[in-house]
């Protein structure tokens, strides 16, 4: 059966089954009272096409796991020739992962882990995958449940469970995840209960943008805390809910009392901040045109790390708050204080506008500009928040501390760039552009993100 070549259902079924689609428009077409088309349709072809498309994506998988694993080889081979020690060997090989991949580099160290591990420790679930009998993401589950057991433990589970003899069809993911703990618990119990203790160093809080300028708070507690949080904020929601309810009032007469997950939220906020509304004073690096700010523009804001704001809502901040040019005043406790920043751009390109500098680190008001400027970190395809603003050409081969040669990166990214065969420039004119050279000799380019009221030129 071949692939849709050409636009229309009807293409996909002269490649598929050597005859031509029918007539939509045909009487008789749809017998009366019959709502269910014969299976030799239009629509079996393009589930079956479906279908293979599902298995060749799975094959790909595969293939690019054992490229993965030869590629890793090949670059600790050729940095061992180059004396790199040891203990240094392997590092950067997942961010060119990554970027091979379009991916960001955490996702793409995970990727080259979930490969090493398919190719050298698991080949049934490889098998399995290749042969389109498992995809990508469950693939990962089995690696992820026996990561914690040793190599021969792991080899002993991928046979037991043997995934490439059809033992996962027709199974969802819990179905799955449960038969791979099952497995590795009877393998190394021990190692499976030591895992399940360690997880609570892995301890965190997470803030990621969300839809119509909210955003997500995400904490990763045990069990135990997790639950127990989550029980004092219902508590305090039903009993505030209560109390409502019990004093009456226009906003029980008018049927607008918050609702439980509104209380929830209300009360999180005042116990982690101390304060009702949560905010005494914000510092906010808001982007924005003057037309937008003065003259009711619909152009939308952008919220360093956050990303982009409606018009509307940039300017309710800015007139609900006191502004200060200055710092905030601290008189204002329990006030929303906002210190605006006046940012300038060049018309033409677009680009935030600054003096240069002769020191040697990036600080003040021009660390300010660059992370206002980035939003990201700059790698391709990697959206982390900036941890570090570094020089692109370093200071010590003879770089300048000014905007051009400055850029924000994520730790992570500005680490591997310091590994041998890497090499990063600024690419003049125009929007501000970062081209990053890898030990293999390809090239990737970066262009800092569009501020609010650039217009590309059309040519």
């Amino acid at each position: 059966m071949g692939l849709i070549g050409e636009s229309g259902p009807g293409a996909a079924v002269a490649l598929g089954r050597g005859r031509s689609a029918p007539d939509a428009g045909q009487p008789g077409l749809l017998p009366p009272g019959v709502g269910v088309l014969p299976a030799s349709t239009v629509s079996a072809d393009l589930i079956e096409q479906l279908r293979v498309l599902e298995e060749m994506k799975s094959a790909i998988c595969g293939l690019q796991a054992r490229v993965a694993v030869a590629f890793d080889l090949a670059q600790r081979a050729e940095q061992a020739e180059a004396n790199v020690p040891a203990s240094k060997r392997g590092q950067g090989v997942g961010a060119q992962v990554a970027l091979a991949r379009r991916e960001s580099p955490n996702r793409g160290s995970r990727l080259l882990g979930l490969a090493k591990a398919l190719v050298m420790e698991m080949p049934r679930t490889l098998a399995a995958l290749q042969s389109g009998q498992l995809n990508e993401w469950r693939a990962t589950l089995l690696v992820k449940e026996t990561a914690c057991l040793s190599v021969e433990d792991r080899c002993a589970v991928d046979e037991e469970l043997a995934p490439d003899t059809g033992t996962f069809a027709g199974k969802g993911d819990r179905a799955i995840i449960a038969a791979a703990k099952a497995a590795a618990y009877r393998r190394d119990p021990r190692s499976v209960v030591g895992r399940a203790s360690r997880a609570a160093a892995e301890r965190t809080v997470s803030l990621r943008p969300a839809p119509d300028t909210m955003t997500y708070l995400t904490a990763l507690l045990p069990v135990a805390q997790g639950v127990a949080v989550y029980a004092a904020l219902t508590r305090a929601a039903d009993s505030a809910r209560c109390h409502s309810e019990l004093a009456g009032g226009d906003a029980v007469s008018a049927g607008v009392v918050p609702t439980r997950g509104q209380l929830m939220a209300d009360t999180l906020v005042e116990r982690v901040t101390g304060t009702p509304g949560g905010i005494s004073g914000i510092n906010l690096d808001l982007v924005m045109t003057d037309r937008t700010l003065f003259q009711g523009d619909s152009e939308p804001a952008r919220l360093n790390g956050y990303g982009i704001v409606s018009a509307e809502w940039a300017r309710s901040m800015v007139a609900e708050g006191q502004v200060e040019q200055d710092q905030p005043d601290q008189n204002h406790a329990n006030e929303l204080t906002v210190w605006l920043r006046r940012l300038y751009t060049a018309p033409a390109t677009g680009e935030l506008l600054a003096t240069d500098s002769k020191a040697r680190l990036f600080t003040g008001r021009l660390r300010r500009f660059i992370g206002t400027r980035d939003d990201t970190c700059r790698t391709p395809y990697c959206d982390a928040p900036i941890r570090h603003i570094d020089h692109i050409v370093p200071w010590r081969s003879g770089g300048e501390t000014n905007l051009a040669n400055g850029a924000g990166l994520c730790e992570a990214c500005n680490h591997t760039k310091e590994n041998p065969g890497w090499s990063a420039s600024a690419i003049h004119g125009g929007v501000h552009t970062l081209e990053i050279s890898t030990p293999t000799g390809h090239s990737y380019r970066s262009k800092a993100p569009p501020l609010p009221g650039y217009r590309p030129s059309r040519t």
